[in-house]
């Protein structure tokens, strides 16, 4: 049952359909986070109805294997944690959320290797984290955080470090900062992989203004991705962006609060798209795990008023299964 409609930012529909960089869609980001004006991007606004992501499935809620997202009760065990201090936050929370993805994954291993930090009134007032970028804010755009190449890259890309931040290894503290490329090599050559993002509420009160939203992964077909590119100092990074379809189910968790932890499945490897190299969509194969996720932040202006700003954290997680 339908909870509620929302307007959503999609790419227009001239906009071509792509599995591929074209240079076509992009945008700059410094290293302190800061973004340009995009390039080639042209919206479109689309209605869509919201379900409740914890009703679905007869009950059970959504789930990462199916629908490539699920909230767990997991409190954090650090309720007084500064998680503007990205040293703090890497030695005393992300061993946390390596557990929680762990348990709900059964992989055989987790690696915690970076965060953002988002807030509307942060972003405003160029506010930082300490060994870290400035805060970011909502993602207002319908999107995936990997493509089929940068899937692959962003691995090889964790076994060293980046060529021009000099913070990388200070705002990590004493946790291990990079994976061993053999291991890499070796779970590229036929290994299961995902990357799997834990966001978490981080105010006192339940988010009220610019929840998440999340597309059923076997709802999305390969016709509806376009690759849009972040142009960083020492390296490309890719995401796919959404084009409006009319078989798209999306979900919202209302007033998430900061006891539950989301998981976002942004990419895996056993999935239909990911090992079709983007021939098939999810729904070719219903009974294997989902490839990812689309999802954005939903702004409303009209309902938002004297609404308390969201602060959210999210740590991104590389998942071994063959091990």
């Amino acid at each position: 049952m339908p909870l509620a409609s929302a307007e959503l930012n999609y790419l227009a529909p001239s906009t071509p359909s792509s599995l591929y960089r074209t240079g076509k869609l992009l945008m700059q980001r410094d290293l302190g986070g800061s973004d340009s004006s995009l390039q080639g991007v042209e919206f479109s606004k689309h209605e869509v109805m919201l379900e409740d992501g914890r009703a679905e499935h007869e009950g059970q809620g959504c789930t990462l294997f199916e629908h490539g997202f699920e909230v767990l009760n997991a409190p954090t065990a650090d309720p007084e944690l500064d998680f503007l201090e990205a040293p703090v936050v890497a030695e005393r929370y992300y061993g946390e959320c390596e557990e929680i993805v762990r348990g709900a994954t059964g992989a055989g291993s987790v690696f915690a290797f970076d965060h953002n930090v988002r807030s509307v009134v942060g972003k405003e007032s160029s506010q930082r984290i300490r060994e870290g970028q400035e805060i970011q804010g909502p993602a207002r755009v319908v999107h995936g955080d990997y493509t089929l190449t940068s899937s692959v890259q962003r691995l090889r890309d964790l076994t060293e470090p980046p060529a021009l931040n000099d913070t990388y290894a200070s705002r990590l503290g004493d946790r291990p900062s990079l994976l061993d490329p053999v291991r890499v090599e070796t779970v590229l050559g036929g290994g299961r992989y995902a990357y799997i993002n834990l966001w978490r509420n981080i105010d006192a009160a339940p988010v009220q203004s610019d929840p998440l939203v999340l597309c059923a992964a076997h709802s999305v077909a390969p016709e509806d991705l376009a690759v849009f590119e972040i142009h960083y100092a020492d390296r490309i990074g890719e995401n796919y962006w959404a084009k409006a379809a009319t078989g798209h189910r999306w979900f919202t968790y209302p007033e998430i609060e900061r006891s539950e932890a989301m998981l976002i499945k942004q990419w895996d490897s056993a999935g239909p798209l990911a090992r079709s190299g983007g021939k098939l969509g999810d729904a070719a194969e219903p009974h294997a795990p989902s490839t990812f996720s689309f999802h954005t932040a939903y702004y409303d202006p009209a309902s938002m008023d004297g609404k308390p700003a969201r602060w959210s954290i999210e740590v991104r997680c590389v998942v071994f299964y063959d091990e």
